[in-house]
């Protein structure tokens, strides 16, 4: 149980958090939503303790163990699979005091907590974690530092997962994810045995996997049972009874203002008059209604063009000459076309994308396209492009510099960058305004196709509504790459699966390919484990060690139930504790049998790799 009494959070002169008080209960799966800019990610530095409260106090007890992802991504030499392994201290201190060997008094309790943690499939575990982030077997086993950011924080999430902690914090964990790997996540974080808090805007997510919401608004935290939709449904309840009851009151004290007006200076009723003064006093003063400003996105009408807008024919495309990494495709797009593309990272969904958005040209084949058609492309990186020192409004001027300034703010204001936002230095913009302006560049020519790469990354969730309902009002052409599952079955209609250098239809719902997703991942686990080449000698030598090293562990701890067994008390009368010591001993015996099995097995083994 984590506990916060009377907790205030300031940030810069600014107030976050207000006299909270808050039980946050073990077992329970919290989602903390907001919008962007409330103090959700402070409220996690509290819990952490990496920043302290104004006032206030917060109670979590020693034995509890809270984890997240680390800043730092992981570099180096070391592996993937190295280093999600290392992530459990407990067990290499543990698996330490074994081999050093110094304590033999204490190797009957080490072995009884190195079984109880699981940690002799440390590596199966952290291997299949690893895999339905993304990372193929050969992944897992290259060195950190050959791989991008984006991939190293994949490898700090799966060392949080395989850490196991008491209380899981996570904030925005399927930002650096592809779709597929979100599926994997969400599954994964469903069955988790423990706690969990997500900060999240992804409404899939949060509907699937959490059973408490907690609201951040307005300087404080209110809990709500149930997952995203029925606080939504909630809230908008309470505001509604709120609005009412503000209109009821207000009726109120119209009239005992007025009746107060009418006899104040009458002697007769003075006193009557003086009552209603001290009733208007202690009137309740109720809350606000919350009038949250709305975010719209409006994009621009493009021109009618003559179908189809483009046509590839037998197409192969890449970035090293006579290397395609997509070959022979033959597509069509056209006007009302809303096309999600499918398929992990590194597959071509991006290479795709720059194809149509012409960043890349063809190696084979022929692309036709309409005569006048435009084509606006959203990337993330094209937000590490911007002049970080011109405001949003210069930006669309050296874009447009034929614009009038009424014009350029005119389309600002249909993402959401009106008024004072669009003469903010783009350094001082949120990551969801500086992807607001990168809708607003790339709408300027009126675009008849959009391609959209992860645009809802630093999205809050207000914004991805107006992004969902803007993009079903387009009247063009869609393809769209993104892990936001909502935000794809609500605007697209068609799917294109992009594997094995080929972009071919997906027969089937994004419930189909979710179960083909999980339904994947498993078998190819599986498949691993089936064809892995032939182990090295050291690997076969570890693998015996530590097949000995459980096997000693079972002993260990059968032994000490034998000699508990001697106790001729247990005999006297009925006793529990004899049950449950026979069915442990029982169960022990099956363990050593099969522990001994996996040992001289991998004794086997290594005995052949030796001769």
């Amino acid at each position: 149980m984590i506990k916060l009494e009377n907790l205030t959070v300031r940030i810069a002169g600014r107030t976050l958090i207000q006299d909270l008080t808050l039980t946050l209960n073990e077992g329970h799966r919290y989602g903390l939503v907001g919008r962007n800019g409330t103090g959700k990610s402070t409220f996690f530095k509290i819990l952490l303790k990496t920043l302290q409260p104004d006032a206030g106090r917060l109670e979590i007890p020693v034995r509890v163990k809270i984890g997240h992802v680390a800043q730092e991504a992981p570099s180096g030499p070391t592996t993937p699979l190295e280093a999600v392994m290392s992530a459990d201290q407990e067990r290499l201190q543990l698996m330490t005091r074994l081999e050093e060997g110094d304590e033999p008094e204490q190797f009957a309790d080490i072995y009884d907590r190195l079984i109880a943690i699981d940690a002799f499939t440390a590596e199966s575990r952290a291997a299949e974690i690893l895999a339905g982030l993304g990372f193929s077997q050969e992944m897992q086993n290259q060195p950190l530092s050959t791989f991008s950011g984006g991939w190293r924080m994949r490898v700090s999430l799966a060392s949080l997962l395989f850490s196991n902690p008491d209380w899981l914090l996570l904030d925005e964990p399927t930002n650096h994810l592809d779709l597929e790997a979100s599926i994997w996540l969400e599954d994964y974080l469903k069955k988790y045995p423990k706690s969990l808090l997500i900060i999240s805007h992804d409404r899939h997510l949060l509907n699937s996997v959490c059973d408490r919401i907690l609201f951040l608004h307005s300087e404080k935290i209110q809990a709500y049972g149930g997952n995203y939709n029925t606080f939504e449904k909630t809230w908008q309840a309470q505001q509604e009874t709120l609005k009412a009851q503000h209109i009821k009151q207000e009726a109120q004290r119209k009239h005992m203002m007025a009746f107060v007006n009418r006899f104040r200076a009458k002697a007769t009723k003075a006193k009557q008059a003086q009552s209603r003064l001290k009733a208007l006093e202690r009137m309740e003063q109720l809350p606000d209604v919350i009038h949250d400003p709305e975010i719209r996105f409006d994009f621009p009408k493009p021109d009618k063009l003559s179908p189809p807008l483009i046509v590839l024919d037998h197409v192969s495309v890449g970035y090293v000459p006579h290397i395609p990494i997509l070959k022979d495709l033959s597509q069509r797009i056209d006007e009302e076309d809303r096309i999600a593309l499918l398929g992990a990272n590194g597959n071509g969904k991006s290479t795709f994308a720059k194809l149509i958005a012409e960043r890349l040209s063809p190696q084979q084949g022929e692309i036709r396209c309409s005569r006048k058609l435009k084509v606006g492309y959203f990337a993330q990186h094209q937000v590490e492009e911007f002049d970080m020192e011109a405001t949003a409004f210069e930006h669309i001027i050296r874009k447009a510099p034929t614009f009038s300034p009424t014009t350029a703010r005119s389309h600002l204001a249909r993402f959401g960058l009106a008024g004072l936002k669009a003469d903010v230095k783009v350094k001082n913009l949120s990551g969801g305004e500086k992807a607001r302006l990168n809708l607003t560049l790339i709408c300027l020519e009126k675009p008849n196709i959009l391609i959209l790469d992860e645009p809802t990354n630093h999205l809050d969730m207000d914004s991805r509504q107006a992004l969902m309902v803007a993009l079903n009002d387009f009247e063009g052409a869609v393809i769209l790459i993104t892990h936001d599952w909502d935000l794809l079955s609500s605007t697209m209609d068609r799917l294109w699966l992009v594997a094995n250098r080929k972009v071919k239809p997906f027969e089937g719902d994004l419930e189909d390919y979710r179960d083909l997703i999980l339904k994947g991942e498993r078998e190819h686990f599986k498949s691993q484990k089936q064809t892995q080449p032939k182990p090295s000698p050291s690997t076969l030598t570890k693998a015996a060690h530590d097949a000995k090293l459980k096997m000693e562990a079972i002993s260990s701890t059968l032994q000490k139930i034998l000699e508990e067994l001697d106790n001729p008390e247990l005999y006297t009368h009925h006793n529990e504790a004899l049950t449950a010591l026979t069915q442990k001993q029982h169960q022990l015996e099956k363990d050593l049998a099969l522990a001994e099995e996996n040992w001289l097995h991998a004794e086997e083994e290594f005995e052949k790799s030796s001769s």
